[in-house]
């Protein structure tokens, strides 16, 4: 269809639904087909948030007076009638000459004349403005926002319309009004009204007045207050300065857009602002029942023991701590990281008090720079971002005074509020320890900034990019980590050098939650798994693919490749145990082994689990704390990797139609292989304490069997002997135990 063929004046309403064609996309924006704007506006029980589909809003704004041009939605209008909005908002459509249609490439320099050829057709169209009025040239394309919402405020809360669009924002000025004719089409619009900011936010508080919901947000977003693109208009129009052609910014809508003929929930919703970032909670949790677990009555007994009887010992209260740092920044160090992690907070707090602070400074500092990385809404651009990234790492460990509002939700907004209270705790570190951190800081952040500018709705593009990545986040860590043990005095000097050993185990970690968080990661429009891998099992370009579990063909390709993922991942533990050798102190193992069980108890649950793709799957809290208590000594780390290497291996040989099958029973082979001996000397060592009671009992039969009715005597020396011959397998068999010692009880010669 032709703009010649083409005539809005021609059709009505109820036409223009049924033969209107939009674009159909994917959740990163790519074009998957079309459908009728009717039918992609349905919101019922089949598609709750209706189709998504591409649209564009235009505002237009009088230079001379830097005014915005409203229109009023016609009352006759099927969604959203009545309502005040942007100047003129709509849908590029199939079929039409010229093109409105923009494939990927159009967005690497703004140029999408596609939307923008559909722009001058509906203006002509709603408010009359002919396009001999208007230069195609001349708009100014920002960015794009995905939101939705149902048309619950004109249908009712089951309300079977609604929309769902990625939208694309155009500005357009005029150098004055006077010289702009306008007619406004009856069906379209049923007023017109030009607005400084300050008339628009009167005109919000008027309660007796509608607004459309994608005009509120993209106004409250990006249009208000000092330095945003309505108040830098000559800036916004001459410049990149508030462009980003890459990310996609996502919202729910207001709450009284919920709902609908599908009773839609939220999509993006970050939830409780109260809760840590990256756990919003807008994906549900796979948990096991309360009642399924209390029937692990070890792992009941070993929270009950972590909790009552055994807690974790904080460190952070010795004198030499205490008179080292300042109180009340020391307190608030403390307390927040509790809250920005709950987790790693108890095995940093039990570190010798020669590390305890410089470890959670770190911690700290890196949670900080994280928070900026992650937040998709605080910036109206991608070069506003990045220039808060470069501030961060350049002055945030500089200046005393240096501190960010209004980025990240909860905790992590408060932890960059108040951040001059961790620089006063980061300037009383001694000089080794900050060199560390400041430069760990400064290569992570820039790693950060070269992946913030890439377009990561379907992950990464290859394997390569995708360890790249986690070596920026994680594997700086383990090195930076490594670099604190040296300085510490608690490790050895050559502990600094370990670099690819340090680098390894990070991404070890890293790889295992990014395997954990494939849809909230995707949800979020910034994931990570490698299109490399996953494109070999998806029938589409869309990594969404996988959600589809309800299709058998594609539960089976999303468990295949999963589990090629978590092979990737598991291939690096034989590198994570070989790191874990080299470690002296007590402490500094437990605070290295206790996240590396966790991972790999998670890989166990990941592996060819489709709750993956529905939700988050956590290991139990109870099985969290009994691998707490039982990772001390580099057997104990040992016989928790063979045994869940050997979990997943037997998985792996049930499936037998998964393609990384055998890869993946190599790599728990290679485990096993490493851990194997330490089962063979603890079951050795049962096996004799056996044959010791055994043996106790057998004599007591031979030189008084008919006294064997009444053994007390003879148990209480069998569990005597028992007790014996466990202290002694257990001090011959396990030489390596003695390598480990507490940072209190450490000489120079255990370090060398």
């Amino acid at each position: 269809m032709s703009t010649k063929t083409w005539d809005g004046n021609a059709m009505s309403q109820g036409d223009m639904m049924l033969k209107d064609t939009v674009l159909v996309l994917s959740e990163d924006d790519k074009i998957i087909g079309s459908a009728s704007k009717r039918e992609s506006h349905v919101f019922d029980g089949k598609q709750p948030q209706g189709i998504l589909h591409r649209a564009f809003s235009v505002f237009l704004f009088d230079e001379s007076t830097n005014e915005l041009l409203l229109q009023q939605r016609a009352s006759t209008k099927i969604t959203f009638p009545n309502v005040w909005t942007n100047t003129c908002c709509s849908h590029p459509l199939h079929g039409m000459e010229p093109s409105e249609v923009d494939l990927p490439e159009a967005l690497k320099n703004g140029e999408v004349m596609g939307v923008k050829n559909a722009a001058i057709r509906k203006l002509d169209h709603e408010l009359g403005i002919s396009p001999s009025q208007l230069d195609v040239t001349k708009f100014k394309f920002l960015t794009r926002l995905h939101y939705w919402a149902a048309d619950t405020v004109t249908h009712g809360p089951k309300s079977p319309w609604g929309e769902h669009e990625i939208d694309y924002v155009l500005f357009y000025t005029i150098p004055n009004k006077s010289a702009l004719t306008i007619k406004p089409h009856p069906d379209e619009v049923d007023a017109v009204k030009w607005v400084t900011e300050e008339g628009l936010q009167e005109m919000l508080k008027d309660t007796t007045l509608l607004f459309s919901p994608w005009f509120r947000l993209i106004f409250q977003r990006w249009m208000t207050g000092k330095n945003s693109w309505w108040s830098d208009l000559k800036e916004t129009m001459a410049t990149e300065k508030y462009c980003d052609y890459v990310n996609i910014s996502r919202f729910d809508p207001p709450k009284e857009h919920l709902g609908g003929g599908g009773n839609a929930g939220p999509k993006f919703l970050k939830g409780d602002a109260a809760k840590k970032q990256g756990a919003y909670g807008k994906i549900k949790a796979h948990k096991e029942s309360k009642l399924r677990q209390l029937f692990q009555v070890d792992e009941v007994w070993s929270a009950l023991t972590l909790l009552y009887l055994k807690p974790l010992v904080s460190n952070l209260e010795t004198p030499y701590i205490q008179n080292t740092f300042s109180r009340e920044e020391l307190m608030f160090c403390d307390e927040i990281l509790g809250k920005v992690s709950r987790s790693f907070a108890a095995v940093i707090r039990q570190l010798p008090q020669e590390l305890l602070v410089d470890i959670l400074i770190f911690y700290l500092v890196l949670r900080a720079l994280d928070t900026i990385e992650d937040d998709t809404t605080a910036f109206p651009t991608m070069e506003a971002k990045i220039a808060k990234l470069k501030d961060f790492y350049e002055q945030a460990l500089v200046d005393p005074n240096w501190k960010l509002d209004g980025v990240g939700e909860g905790d992590e907004l408060r932890l960059l509020q108040e951040f001059p209270k961790c620089h006063t705790i980061f300037s009383q570190l001694n000089r080794d320890s900050r060199i560390v951190i400041a430069d760990i800081t400064k290569r992570m952040g820039e790693g950060m900034k070269e992946f913030i500018v890439k377009d990561m709705g379907q992950g990464t593009a290859t394997v390569e990019e995708y360890d790249r990545y986690c070596h920026f986040v994680a594997g700086l860590v383990g090195e930076g980590l490594s670099r604190l043990f040296a300085v510490s005095g608690l490790e050895s000097s050559s502990m600094s050098k370990e670099i690819h050993l340090s680098d390894r185990m990070g991404k070890f970690l890293q790889k295992v939650n990014i395997i954990r968080d494939y849809l909230e990661d995707y949800v979020d429009g910034r994931a990570w798994w490698p299109k490399s891998i996953w494109s070999k099992y998806s029938e589409t370009d869309d990594l969404g693919y996988f959600c589809k579990m309800d299709d058998q063909k594609v539960r089976a390709n999303s468990l295949a490749c999963l589990n090629e993922l978590v092979t990737d991942a598991l291939e690096l533990a034989p590198d994570c145990l070989a790191y874990m050798s080299k470690l002296h102190c007590a402490e500094i193992f437990r605070f290295c082994a206790i996240p590396q069980v966790m991972a790999i108890a998670t890989l166990d649950k990941l592996y060819n689990n489709p709750d993956v793709f529905t939700g988050v799957v956590k290991i139990r809290k109870g099985l969290s704390c009994q691998l707490i208590l039982q990772t001390n000594t580099v057997e104990e780390l040992h016989g928790i990797f063979y045994n869940f290497s050997q979990s997943i291996a037997t998985k792996a040989r049930r499936t037998k139609s998964d393609p990384s099958r055998e890869r993946t029973l190599k790599a728990c082979q290679a485990v096993i292989d490493l851990t194997e001996s330490t089962r063979l000397r603890r079951t050795k060592m049962w096996k004799k304490v056996c044959v010791a009671l055994v043996g106790t009992l057998a004599v007591k039969a031979f030189v008084s069997p008919k006294k064997l009715d009444v053994p007390l005597g003879y148990l209480a020396r069998g569990m005597a002997l028992t007790v014996t011959t466990m202290l002694f397998w257990n001090s011959t068999i396990y030489p390596k135990n003695n390598k480990l010692k507490s940072a209190q009880k450490m000489s120079k010669n255990d370090i060398d």
